[in-house]
């Protein structure tokens, strides 16, 4: 087991279910996928399923990937205790995904894809291109620095490869963190027509839509 999968087994076992609400522009997401008449719907590190919850619920047809077993115990057990089901999977969302090409209609990955060095994250690209149905549409996120040097008030980091920083200290300590801007967005998802680009209410994540040319 690798030490990022330490990492989040640690965080899930030590505080439970870390992340209980859905992101602030989840429903935002999903009026356009309704509105596309789209039903099959991948979360890229589901953790203990604050999304696929949601989604569940909704009526969508869900699907779920994370490197934490406990985080997917989690998961299960409130999807029993909600009387929902979904299609959950343990497995590194930075191999090779275990899903067929053009399986989806549309994949959401919520403070998840940046956790790794860009040479990994491009090969994640790819495999979310694979999977995605023509027109299919992502809801992402991505870490964005406020500072040059990567540091924030309250954590230090260790720079460890172009635009990637890992915590010293703190609940993610030791976890790559790759940092995004507007142009980078555009440029390792340029086979996606990008819709969109915000801060959320953190100013401290980059929100994007896109639809896979």
């Amino acid at each position: 087991m690798n030490a990022k999968i330490n990492q989040w087994e640690k965080i899930f076992k030590e505080q439970g279910d870390v992340f209980e609400k859905p992101h602030e522009y989840l429903k935002f997401f999903l009026k356009k996928l309704k509105k596309k008449n789209y039903k099959r719907v991948l979360d890229l590190g589901c953790g203990a399923g604050r999304h696929l919850i949601y989604l569940s619920s909704s009526g969508f047809d869900t699907y779920g990937i994370d490197l934490s077993e406990t985080g997917i115990k989690i998961c299960n057990k409130k999807l029993k205790e909600k009387n929902l089901k979904t299609n959950l999977k343990l497995g590194n969302i930075y191999e090779r995904l275990p899903y067929p090409d053009n399986f989806f209609d549309a994949i959401i990955s919520v403070q998840v894809l940046y956790h790794s060095r860009i040479k990994k994250i491009r090969k994640l690209i790819r495999e979310i291109e694979r999977i995605l149905k023509p027109r299919g549409l992502i809801f992402i996120t991505a870490m964005k620095t406020k500072r040059k040097n990567g540091m924030t008030k309250t954590t230090k980091y260790r720079k460890i490869g172009e635009r990637t920083f890992m915590p010293l200290d703190g609940w993610e300590k030791g976890l790559p963190h790759f940092y995004f801007n507007k142009r980078l967005i555009r440029k390792e998802f340029s086979n996606f027509k990008i819709e969109k680009i915000w801060l959320d209410s953190t100013l401290r994540y980059y929100c994007f839509v896109g639809e896979l040319k």
